[in-house]
């Protein structure tokens, strides 16, 4: 495995690309992303990758032979993805797939990229812990809550359902660069960001954790890893999306049980900069590496050994491009997402 891995480097400089992957660029002479500097990877986009992305970030420097410094951000999947095809970063954190306008700007922008599925999430609905009466929620009973004619409109408790409280509903959620938002529009609603705007939005999902924790009344929607990393200010709701109300957990997802709000998640890498910037190339082989352990430590739900298998095939040999054809798709499961690898 060692002298494999001293091949890769040299390989990865001297490689010519082609690919079937739907509108993607495989020009040599991509675009050189802003952060130049050898030692430094710039990473950014969603907030739901996040804990991944900095656990690993925090393992991968406490060995002294990794000294580059690694600059993690948030500013949403969308966000991210802006600042990706323009060539600003190395890395973006996705919490859905690319879609067809960021493949067209990369596209434009002479950027490819490596598309590596890293983990999968189920996206969670959160309430107060003093909230006493929402054990369970329907998918129905979301989009009524969260379509764009409920604004303005859909203001109480008991108007969701009549047994619940005649109180005031304050509703948090992801910010439209989000990654999540896009995934949950299109999910409970039926279309991609189409969504009341009368709400407590933002890009960190800390920001939304923090607000439903402060208001009784509130009601939100985040990554499971937000929820993992806070039992003790929340109170999860259960989803019924006609077989009965199911939990977020490792298992329900790895069951397939949790749907339609389980979603893979990605690191989309800059394949100029793993030729190009050693120390991209050698972060992005250390993420794969270590993202089963890690996935686990922060909530996620890690993916198959074979699956990592293959990212790890697909950054050796440069594999630029998407399986997901611009969309996002829902009740996804492990063993489906293994398959697109294996057809990639």
């Amino acid at each position: 495995m060692k002298k494999t891995a001293k091949k890769l480097v040299l390989a990865l400089g001297m490689l010519i690309l082609t690919t079937s992957c739907t509108t993607t660029s495989n020009s040599a002479d991509n675009i050189q992303p802003d952060s130049t500097t050898e030692g430094v990877i710039k990473v950014d986009g969603s907030s739901t990758v996040y804990p991944i992305t900095q656990a690993v970030v925090k393992a991968y420097q406490a060995n002294s032979e990794n000294n580059s410094q690694v600059k993690v951000s948030i500013s949403g999947t969308s966000g991210g993805f802006e600042k990706f095809c323009q060539g600003k970063i190395d890395i973006n954190n996705a919490s859905r797939p690319i879609n067809q306008s960021e493949m067209a700007d990369c596209k434009k922008n002479g950027i490819s990229y490596m598309e590596l599925p890293i983990a999968f999430d189920a996206l969670t609905i959160a309430v107060n812990p003093q909230n006493t009466w929402t054990k369970d929620i329907t998918i129905a009973e979301l989009k009524k809550i969260w379509e764009p004619s409920a604004e303005g409109k859909i203001t109480k408790w008991n108007q969701i359902r009549p047994s619940w409280p005649d109180r005031p509903i304050k509703l948090y959620g992801a910010g439209d660069k989000s990654g999540t938002f896009d995934y949950f529009t299109a999910a409970i609603v039926g279309k991609a960001k189409a969504s009341r705007k009368d709400y407590t939005a933002s890009e960190d999902d800390q920001v939304l954790v923090t607000g439903i924790n402060k208001d009784i009344n509130a009601l939100g929607y985040f990554g499971y890893a937000y929820y993992a990393e806070n039992k003790d200010k929340l109170k999860v709701v259960a989803v019924n999306s006609g077989k009965g109300a199911i939990l977020p957990s490792p298992e329900t997802v790895e069951k397939a049980k949790y749907q339609p709000l389980s979603r893979p998640l990605f690191i989309y890498v800059n394949l100029w900069s793993s030729k190009n910037k050693t120390v991209v190339y050698k972060f992005a082989d250390f993420y794969i590496k270590n993202a089963v352990k890690i996935a686990n430590s922060v909530g996620y739900v890690p993916l198959s050994e074979e699956a990592y298998k293959l990212d790890y095939v697909h950054l050796y040999k440069g594999k630029v491009g998407t399986v997901f054809g611009g969309k996002s798709e829902f009740n996804l499961t492990l063993g489906e997402l293994l398959r697109k690898q294996k057809q990639f």
